[in-house]
């Protein structure tokens, strides 16, 4: 084999820039972890009463403890809720702007949490239903009933970004339409759901997150898996093919995760908008585009973001609190903005 001068100058150039990349990805994938594992112990530490890291670790290994019924029946629950509903919330919104290959797109603006809510807001109307284990199989159905209208008003197989967000966004205004008409004509379902509506935490239980993991680990193993064809599938499709991923097979796969992540996490806390909207905008900017490393740091970095968002209402509303879902909603509106704003101007 003929060895030339410029292969032997080209490789060593080439592999110190794939080397840095990867460590710059791999430093922001610790980064993210490091600043998951700090606001887990804010959210155990901060409320109506304080508590330092030590009081905290106390209040979890020592029955004993003045701090043990804080942490585990009134923080530790909802900091669990926060920490899978995030990781759900994040990943379902990396998967829908990789899917759709539009950065606007949320599950919750393309109606899928929309969809959970209607479903939630009927069975607690008309049937009754307000346990968690109830819940669940209504907002998956309707997250999925949903995730089907919305494509196939935004065109099917000729379906574009922004068809699918015009589609997303006339179904989501109609349907909490239906759903606040649904809280006013049913009082028992105004004081069952006023809370739930606006995204909370705060109804978290001892038994909420361990009967949501197995939705959300669902939801989670096949969007990680579907990274790579998801890469494959931003080239476009003849491009993916080419490459062996199968489009229409990705895009069922990535609805399915979809569905099961929105579901579960609206059935456990509520409709909490623009998680999934800023945060893969955040980590793209760390990790770049590809979707094995984003959706690694969606799982980590939009917990952050959930729980930073609880222990806020916590602090600014003392001795009350203000709902999550109020919190993101006020931080995540003027980020909307700003990047319609900039994608117009480009």
């Amino acid at each position: 084999m003929v060895v030339t001068e410029s292969s032997q100058i080209s490789r060593p150039a080439r592999a110190p820039g794939k080397r840095a990349e990867n460590g710059r990805r791999a430093a922001a994938l610790l980064g993210s972890a490091i600043a998951l594992a700090a606001v887990l112990v804010l959210s155990l530490g901060l409320g109506a009463r304080q508590l330092s890291p030590v009081e905290v670790w106390h209040g979890l290994v020592d029955a004993d403890s003045a701090a043990y019924t804080v942490v585990h029946q009134m923080r530790l629950p909802r900091t669990l809720l926060g920490l899978l509903a995030g990781a759900a919330l994040g990943v379902a919104g990396g998967v829908m702007q990789a899917l759709t290959r539009n950065p606007l797109a949320d599950p919750g603006l393309l109606g899928i949490n929309a969809g959970a809510s209607a479903a939630v807001a009927t069975a607690a109307g008309l049937l009754g239903v307000a346990s968690f284990q109830g819940r669940v199989w209504f907002a998956l159905a309707g997250a999925a009933a949903v995730s089907v209208l919305v494509y196939a008003v935004g065109g099917g197989r000729t379906a574009t970004p922004a068809r699918l967000a015009l589609a997303g966004a006339a179904v989501n205004a109609a349907l909490y339409s239906y759903v606040n008409g649904t809280m006013l004509l049913d009082s028992a379902s105004l004081e069952t759901m006023r809370f739930w509506t606006v995204g909370s935490l705060a109804s978290a239980q001892g038994g909420t997150a361990a009967m949501m993991a197995p939705f959300i680990a669902a939801g989670l193993l096949p969007a990680m898996a579907l990274a790579r064809p998801l890469n494959a599938l931003a080239l476009g499709d003849d491009s993916a093919r080419s490459l062996g991923a199968h489009p229409a097979r990705v895009r069922a796969g990535a609805i399915v995760a979809v569905t099961l992540l929105c579901g579960a996490a609206t059935a456990a806390c509520g409709p909490i908008v623009f998680v999934g909207l800023m945060v893969p905008h955040l980590v793209r900017a760390l990790t770049g585009p590809d979707q094995r490393w984003m959706l690694p740091c969606c799982a980590l970095l939009a917990p952050v973001l959930l729980l930073g968002a609880d222990v806020l209402g916590r602090l600014v509303a003392r001795p009350g609190e203000l709902q999550a879902g109020i919190v993101t909603a006020v931080l995540g509106g003027p980020l909307f903005l700003y990047f319609v704003r900039r994608k117009v101007r480009a």
